[in-house]
C-alpha cells in the first residue's frame, strides 16, 4: 500500500511539473499582435506606439502593442515620440512636457506658466487636443484637398496631417501639401514632415473638432 501510495505521488508530482513547464512554453511564445482590441476588458489600454521602420515592415511591430486606432491611440504614441511619455520633460530647446510645446505656443491658449504646465497633466492633455483642434480648422481646406492622395509615395490621412502639424506647425504643412512634396522641412532632430505622415497615418481623429478659436486654459 505505500509502495503504492509513493507511486501515486511521484505521478502527481510529475504531472505538476509537466503542467507547469507546458504553461511556460505557452506563455513564452505568447505574440501580441495575436491579440485583438476585442480581448481586453481594460479599455485604458487603448494606445499603440509605432515604431519608425512600421512603414517599412510591419514584421518590426511585433513587439508593440496593437489594441486600436482611437484619438487616445493617437495621442498617445505622437507622445510616445515626442517624450517618451513623460509629462515633466524639457529638451534642450526648451519645449515642455509630454508632447514638446514651445512656451510662445502656449502662451496663445493662455498658458503663461511653465512649472503649472508641467505639474499639471490635465492641462497638458487639454493643451494638446485645442491644438490639434485649431491645427485642423487652419488645414481644413487642404483636409478636403489630400486626404487619400498620394505624395512622394506616402498616402496623406487626417491623422498624418494633424501629427506632422504638432511637429512643424500648420504652416509648414500647408506648404508641404500644396507644394507637392516639394517643400522639405525637418526640425532640430532631422525629423520630416514625412516620416509623421508616415508614422501616424490611419488613427481615427475625427473627435478632433477643426476649432478656430484658441480656448483660454
Amino acid at each position: 500500500m505505500n509502495d503504492l501510495r509513493q507511486k501515486g505521488l511521484a505521478s502527481h508530482w510529475l504531472v505538476g511539473i509537466f503542467a507547469g513547464l507546458m504553461g511556460f512554453v505557452g506563455f513564452s511564445s505568447f505574440d501580441p499582435s495575436d491579440r485583438k482590441f476585442d480581448d481586453f476588458d481594460d479599455t485604458s489600454l487603448c494606445y499603440h506606439v509605432p515604431f519608425a521602420q512600421d512603414a517599412a515592415t510591419s514584421k518590426e511591430t511585433k513587439h508593440t502593442l496593437f489594441l486600436n486606432d482611437s484619438y487616445l491611440a493617437f495621442k498617445e504614441a505622437l507622445a510616445f515620440k515626442e517624450s517618451g511619455g513623460d509629462y515633466q520633460a524639457v529638451n534642450r530647446f526648451g519645449y515642455l512636457g509630454k508632447y514638446q510645446f514651445h512656451m510662445n505656443t502656449l502662451k496663445l491658449m493662455g498658458i503663461v506658466d511653465k512649472q503649472r504646465f508641467l505639474s499639471e497633466s490635465q492641462l497638458q492633455e487639454a493643451a494638446f487636443f485645442w491644438y490639434a483642434a485649431r491645427n485642423k480648422w487652419i488645414l481644413r481646406k487642404d483636409l478636403k484637398r489630400s486626404i487619400g492622395k498620394y505624395i512622394n509615395g506616402i498616402e496623406i490621412t487626417e491623422s498624418g496631417i494633424l501629427a506632422a502639424a504638432h511637429l512643424a506647425g500648420a504652416g509648414n504643412v500647408k506648404k508641404y501639401l500644396r507644394s507637392g512634396g516639394a517643400y522639405a522641412f525637418e526640425d532640430a532632430f532631422g525629423t520630416s514632415i514625412e516620416q509623421y505622415l508616415i508614422q501616424f497615418a490611419h488613427y481615427n481623429t475625427q473627435s478632433i473638432p477643426a476649432q478656430d478659436q484658441w480656448i483660454d486654459l
